[in-house]
């Protein structure tokens, strides 16, 4: 089999420095604005970029926080959540989460992911209430049979940089009255096709808020912790700006007891630079997301990507589902190509939690899908050389599995 022969180049997994580099010019004046004037924390630069997000999210208002886990806590807190309240989400994201929920003062449940698309079934959110769940005569709104608490939110996640089927979820939550928070710390610029509305919504515009992370190695990504809220509620804006300073609406007057959650002009600055390229980053990451499908459609034993016809996904990561994970990987890192995987070990079963009584076998398409997937390099500057060799090398491991074999597009990708 012919291949690009010895790769003398590490393929990274994430390349932030071709990045940053590309970038220096435009992101140096940052740095010296925030020097000569002294603007370290809130200001100028954080109300622009919480503008220019707003309008790129099409949401009235966005709120700056320092990381995507105050921006799911604060949403919580602002929309309503109280202690002791139940918030389902998905066991298969990162615990970021579920500890946002918890600080909120709730309690996290899960509801078990569709497995092609990795997002909350929508089918499982509905059979959660109906069956963990009993509605309060007076309100109509669900509690939970066992621990005699209301159920009052709902955190789908859109892992991978994909939207949740979203109208089946918000149907759902009109139907109950609950708080729909999204987890789009994954998803800048992701789009879901609303047949209720008959139009396509950017992630962060369809529920009560959507929660962004812009931790370095995101589509939209600063240079340390960053995050944000979006939100069409004016009234939500007003308390997360307290929650986020401490509770004070003014300096030294404290409406509530809050948080230093506070985004710094310097990352600000930084993200409104880079936010003036994300939707060119973003396409360029489809365009490597297309060009993996079809190399690796000639290869057996890696399953791509599903994506419905009501998504468009904006390739945070690209993950495929194997049997032989280890082996792959194994190999992919001998032939100097790096791999992830997101995430390895279902929330439900992670140590932290054990107190709240899950087992094996609670949410079984999530503990399947986490033995399988494994994400492959992905940034706007991934080139097709790259890819190439990685579809190769993917391609020279299964031929090494019993009856394994390889179709004609990989071979016609070869002699290229």
């Amino acid at each position: 089999m012919t291949n690009n022969g010895s790769n003398n180049k590490q393929i990274p997994f994430l390349d932030l420095v071709t990045l940053h580099q590309e970038l220096e010019a435009e992101l140096v004046p940052v740095f010296q604005q925030v020097l000569r004037t002294a603007g370290f924390v809130g200001g100028p630069m954080v109300e622009e970029f919480e503008r220019e997000f707003a309008k790129f999210c099409d949401a009235a208002h966005c709120v700056g926080v320092s990381s995507g886990t105050d921006a799911v806590r604060f949403a919580l807190m602002a929309a309503g959540v109280e202690a002791g309240d139940v918030v389902l989400t998905v066991p298969h994201t990162f615990i970021a989460t579920t500890e946002a929920i918890t600080q909120a003062g709730a309690r996290p449940d899960f509801v078990d992911i569709d497995e092609r698309t990795y997002n909350m079934d929508p089918e499982k959110l509905q059979g959660y209430i109906e069956r963990e769940c009993y509605l309060d005569r007076e309100t109509g709104k669900p509690y939970h049979r066992k621990w005699r608490a209301p159920v009052t939110a709902v955190v789908p996640v859109h892992i991978y940089g994909q939207c949740a089927d979203m109208d089946r979820i918000l149907e759902l939550a009109r139907r109950y009255n609950l708080i729909v928070v999204e987890d789009a710390c994954q998803a800048h610029g992701a789009e879901y096709f609303s047949k209720k509305e008959n139009r396509w919504k950017k992630a962060g515009s369809m529920a009560h808020a959507g929660a962004f992370s812009f931790y370095p190695g995101k589509n939209l990504g600063a240079c340390g912790e960053a995050g944000a809220v979006t939100t069409n509620s004016e009234e939500m804006t007003r308390t997360m700006r307290m929650l986020r300073d401490h509770g004070q609406a003014k300096k030294y007057y404290h409406t509530v007891e809050g948080y230093n959650g506070r985004l710094d002009s310097l990352q600000a600055g930084i993200l409104s630079v880079k936010l003036r390229h994300l939707a060119d980053w973003n396409e360029k990451r489809k365009q490597a997301a297309r060009r993996y499908e079809e190399l690796l459609s000639a290869v057996e034993g890696a399953s791509a990507p599903f994506c419905p016809e009501w998504s468009r996904p904006v390739y945070h990561l690209y993950v495929i589902r194997v049997e032989d994970r280890e082996g792959l990987q194994k190999h992919l890192a001998e032939a100097k190509i790096d791999t992830g995987i997101h995430y390895p070990i279902p929330l439900h079963l992670q140590k932290a939690y054990e107190g709240f009584g899950y087992k094996r076998g609670d949410f079984p398409v999530s503990e399947k899908v986490a033995l399988e997937i494994v994400s492959l390099p992905m940034y706007p500057q991934l080139g097709f050389d790259e890819q190439k060799y990685v579809a190769e090398q993917i391609g020279e491991f299964f031929l090494t599995k019993p009856g394994a074999k390889l179709t004609s597009g990989l071979l016609a990708a070869q002699s290229d």
